[in-house]
């Protein structure tokens, strides 16, 4: 089961991204949901959208120092009719659930209850070119009111955290508001697909950020939009794609918890 939907307010016109291939292209992997094993973490070759489009998207590791990875991935895609503000792609990283547990749970350090208020520390640096097309680069935060969610476990609550966007791209929901984190602004979306699904969306585009993904949770709690007993289940850190050709390499990725 994959869920996304449609982005409001994207311009209409096709463009691409592009960035500097690194080494390990040569070992990409193309099929659909195909991922690639990286200590606790794993890339997904995410198409959940890719039946709103015709189009191939690969994903390959570049590097791996401790807990720190490197990854690229490279897209091509085309929308059919009605469908172009639809996200067709989300190749991204998981560190922890993601409608199961791919790798070893307990080195994920995760779930992790909100109200223990552990540090969830990240840092991540990427590109994604000087003509990037419609998409964005979004850390995805899975919470489910127990603390031991498996696949067939809805989440309960979502929140996307928005570092880049480009071509129009803009979050799920009507504005709520904005709070000042990490030494940045960001505007605060809210929508619903069955659960609750909140973005961050940061006013000015990084290619490099470092967080404490326990502000963004605390920031809903702070507004009673989210309860101290959730459980943070999974986060996911990648691009979602609308439309366009290119790629995005991630040149240093890591999340330490705790």
């Amino acid at each position: 089961m994959r869920r996304r939907v449609s982005r409001a307010g994207l311009r209409h016109a096709a463009a691409t991204f592009c960035s500097v291939a690194q080494a390990g292209e040569a070992d990409k992997k193309c099929g659909a949901f195909d991922t690639v094993t990286m200590g606790k973490y794993y890339v997904n070759n995410n198409l959940w959208g890719q039946d709103d489009g015709t189009g191939t998207q690969c994903v390959w590791d570049t590097s791996r120092s401790g807990d720190t990875v490197g990854w690229g991935t490279n897209c091509t895609w085309t929308s059919k009719a009605g469908k172009e503000n639809s996200v067709k792609s989300y190749a991204s990283t998981v560190l922890g659930w993601h409608w199961g547990w791919k790798t070893d749970k307990a080195a994920t350090e995760l779930p992790v209850r909100v109200g223990d208020r552990k540090p969830v520390r990240t840092s991540w640096e990427f590109s994604v070119g000087s003509d990037p097309g419609t998409m964005n680069v979004v850390y995805d935060l899975w919470l489910h009111a127990k603390n031991n969610a498996d696949w067939q476990d809805r989440p309960t609550d979502e929140v996307m955290v928005w570092l880049n966007r480009q071509g129009g791209a803009g979050p799920l929901g009507t504005k709520y508001g904005s709070v000042s984190l990490d030494g940045a602004m960001w505007d605060i979306y809210q929508g619903d697909i069955g659960w609750k699904v909140y973005s961050f969306v940061r006013r000015a585009n990084t290619i490099k950020a470092s967080l404490d993904l326990d502000d963004f949770t605390q920031a809903r709690v702070r507004r009673k939009l989210l309860g101290n007993d959730k459980y943070l289940s999974g986060i996911e850190s990648g691009s979602e794609v609308f439309r366009g050709s290119g790629r995005l390499d991630t040149k240093a990725y890591s999340v330490d918890i705790g």
